[in-house]
């Protein structure tokens, strides 16, 4: 099974991405097809040994669009210059067009204007004026029509091509016989729709800004070291294992490890994160982040497509190609629009022709006016729009949204489920008070614990070790692991002992005096190591897993949205209900085993709660897509491997809270855009109709066409206006009027 992304070029509307998704699905060795008409790309997945992607392009160029192979395959000055020129072509016939149409108009209203051409003279002109706009500038409404017929489908362009077709053919018949000609109405429809098309085009192509700033990120070029000389390649031939130079003000080309060096790096491209991250040898670094501060020399780890750049637009791109559910009802309505339009037009002149007994020009012109207004283009960008910009608005702020369906789930969330180790707590034991209870100083009684553990790989003592690593220590001898208990080691002529409490009572020490606090920190869920030097405790250690910053305000966040929190962990049920105690969580689900979280998750639900799972995306998986919405917990890198349908990039659970946010906001534009679509539409066929004629009240065709790309615009316009909303100052102002 193979997935591929092709651009699409051609597509005028909903029912052209319709149509192109209804004569994939034919070709054989095709297993599923999303077609986005708002990024104008296409998603197939099919069998490599039925079809490839060769024909699946030719099939698309046979249903009368152009198609350009994936990023990846294909430059992208291929596909940009296609799109260029597509621009600058619809620009040209657009003013053609135009310079065409007012003499048409000067021409359609002479006594107007206060010309007073020969008569005969004046229908010849017109008809020769209007037929290269009929059927050279808008030949591609027949193109698009015929290709729709030969598929057993209609589109925008069937619509089109029918309407200004009757008005066209109609004049003619006027201008031999004697009859009213409608020439302008033609004209000035074609004239419109281009120009609306032309200005839909531009708009549209400022909508996936990001994307091309994440292209932007990656140098064209790096210097590498290669027997101690430095060498300038282009980014390209840069493979794993080479040692890179990367200057102060650089970016970073590949993903790799510092193996020499200290600096800042500032990865706010990535998490959303404004302060630079301070890099020491052995830590990881990204591509597209830029060193501040000095030289660094860094091994290449990750190169090309498995960047998390490259990783990134790759996951933006292929949500940006999903639907939300939403969008499969709008679809389903558009395969069926056209044709119940050109049913309702034909019924619309059969009732003004032969019922109220209008003329025949009268009764054309409702029939135009019907096809006109109802092209269903604001309909098919709804959703694809509003989605492609909310996707986008996350990844700049280091939320990578996977699918269309993670929007719709938001919204029914009634719980959400929190993995404790490495989401709400950092994932490493630390450090947090040292109690002396002997002869021994605070600092000493770290220092000989921090001698004693020095060769020990257990993460208690390494946390240890870390704690005390800007004291000056010396390697013990005689070390010896005591596995399950601690260590044994002598240093200076002293006998060290670090442990549980079982092992220094098994040495007949005596504790008495550390008890209280040693039943006090276990109280509160921190593990308690005991220090003894020379047969006498000296100190307690507590450690801890430590509780994140900023995760208590995340969690009082959810809760003010009257949403569950729960917390899950594999940890005993008292240390979990510390740990939940000082988070100001309810709901704990204490020793959990790896493979029992999918099941807690499954109970929740037979609750009838929508579940929400926030994990590290490995240990978490099951559990991330059992629940109805999984939100992934990720260091920046695998970022396509992971489990949820959303990913946070950095490490702040309140990116939880504006992941759901962003969900909604972008979710109610979607709304917002159906809306108004349907809205117009609704309205817009029965008022072309006729239904406001005993009011006085006719819908020129000319001014359907206007209001047809109107309504389209104002869909786009709708979605780019998210660009300019900004979460934090959405949540301030919610606050203030409450």
């Amino acid at each position: 099974m193979k997935k591929t992304t092709v651009h699409v070029l051609g597509m005028h509307c909903a029912s052209c991405a319709h149509l192109i998704e209804k004569g994939l699905k034919k070709v054989r060795g095709v297993k599923g097809v999303h077609v986005n008409y708002a990024t104008e790309k296409v998603t197939i997945e099919f069998y490599e040994d039925e079809t490839t992607e060769i024909i699946i392009k030719q099939k698309i160029k046979g249903l009368g669009y152009d198609a350009y192979g994936e990023l990846e395959k294909e430059s992208q000055k291929k596909k940009d210059d296609a799109k260029e020129k597509e621009k600058n072509f619809l620009r040209n016939i657009v003013i053609l067009a135009a310079v065409l149409t007012v003499p048409i108009i000067i021409l359609s209203f002479p006594a107007f204007f206060k010309i007073y051409p020969q008569e005969k003279m004046r229908l010849y002109a017109l008809l020769i004026l209007t037929s290269p706009i009929q059927f050279i500038l808008g030949w591609r409404f027949y193109k698009g029509a015929y290709h729709a017929l030969r598929n057993k489908s209609a589109t925008m362009d069937t619509l089109v091509a029918l309407g200004t077709s009757a008005a066209f053919f109609a004049s003619m018949l006027g201008t031999f016989f004697r009859g009213a000609v409608y020439y302008y109405t033609a004209a000035v429809i074609i004239t419109l729709i281009l120009f609306g098309k032309y200005i839909e085009l531009r708009v549209r192509g400022k909508t996936s800004q990001t994307i091309e700033k994440l292209m932007n990120l990656q140098p064209k070029t790096a210097r590498i070291l290669v027997d101690e000389k430095v060498k300038e390649i282009p980014v390209e031939e840069i493979v794993v294992g080479n040692i890179l130079i990367i200057r102060p003000g650089e970016r970073i080309p590949v993903d790799g490890e510092v193996v020499e060096g200290h600096s800042f790096v500032d990865e706010s491209m990535m998490t959303g994160e404004p302060i630079a991250k301070e890099k020491d040898r052995g830590e990881k670094v990204f591509s597209g982040t830029i060193n501040k501060n000095c030289i660094l020399k860094i091994k290449a780890v990750k190169v090309g497509k498995e960047t998390t750049v490259a990783q990134i637009i790759q996951l933006v791109e292929e949500a940006q190609g999903s639907k939300a559910p939403i969008q499969g009802t709008v679809d389903k309505i558009s395969s069926y629009f056209v044709p119940a339009v050109v049913l309702i037009a034909l019924l619309t002149f059969l009732f003004w022709f032969f019922i109220i007994k209008t003329s025949i020009f009268f009764a054309l012109s409702m029939f135009i006016a019907v096809l006109i207004i109802a092209c269903p283009c604001a309909l098919g960008l709804a959703t694809p729009t509003a989605l492609m910009i909310g996707i986008e608005k996350g990844a700049e702020q280091g939320i990578l949204i996977k699918n269309g369906e993670a929007l719709e789930a938001v919204q029914s969330i009634s719980a959400i489920v929190f993995d404790k180790t490495g989401t709400l707590t950092k994932g490493k034991p630390e450090v947090l008070e040292v109690l002396p209870v002997g002869p021994l100083r605070k600092d000493d009684a770290l220092r000989y614990a921090a001698i004693a553990e020095r060769q020990s790989e257990h993460p208690i003592g390494q946390a240890i070790v870390k704690a005390a690593d800007k004291m000056k220590m010396h390697d013990a001898t005689n070390f010896e692991a005591l596995e399950g208990k601690g260590v044994s080691a002598e240093y200076g002529g002293k006998h060290i002992l670090v442990g549980k409490k079982g092992l220094l009572l098994g040495h007949q020490i005596n504790l008495k005096v550390a008890e209280a606090d040693i039943h006090r920190l276990e109280s509160e869920g921190k593990t308690v190591v005991l220090v003894a030097v020379n047969r006498q405790a000296v100190a307690i250690i507590s450690i801890a897993d430590k509780i994140r910053e900023h995760a208590k305000e995340a969690i009082q966040k959810l809760k003010q949205k009257k949403i569950e929190v729960y917390m899950m962990t594999g940890d005993n049920e008292k240390t979990a209900r510390a740990v939940a105690h000082e988070l100001d969580i309810d709901f704990v689900l204490a020793e959990v085993l790896p493979y029992e979280k999918a099941e807690k998750i499954k109970k929740l639900q037979g609750e009838g709660k929508k579940v929400a799972m926030v994990g590290d995306g490995i240990n978490d998986a099951p559990a991330l897509a059992q629940a109805d919405l999984g939100i992934s917990v990720s260091s920046g890198t695998d970022i396509a491997m992971e489990a949820g349908n959303i990913v946070l990039m950095k490490n702040d659970m309140r990116a939880v809270d504006t992941a759901l946010e962003l969900s909604k906001y972008t979710l109610k534009k979607i709304k917002q855009n159906l809306f108004w679509a349907f809205v117009y539409n609704t309205a817009g066929i029965p008022i072309a109709a006729g239904i406001l004629y005993p009011v006085g009240i006719v819908l020129n065709p000319m001014i359907a066409a206007a209001a047809m790309a109107a309504s389209s615009l104002s869909v786009v316009v709708n979605a780019g206006a998210m660009r300019k909303y900004n979460l934090k100052e959405e949540k301030t102002t919610t606050k203030r009027k409450v």
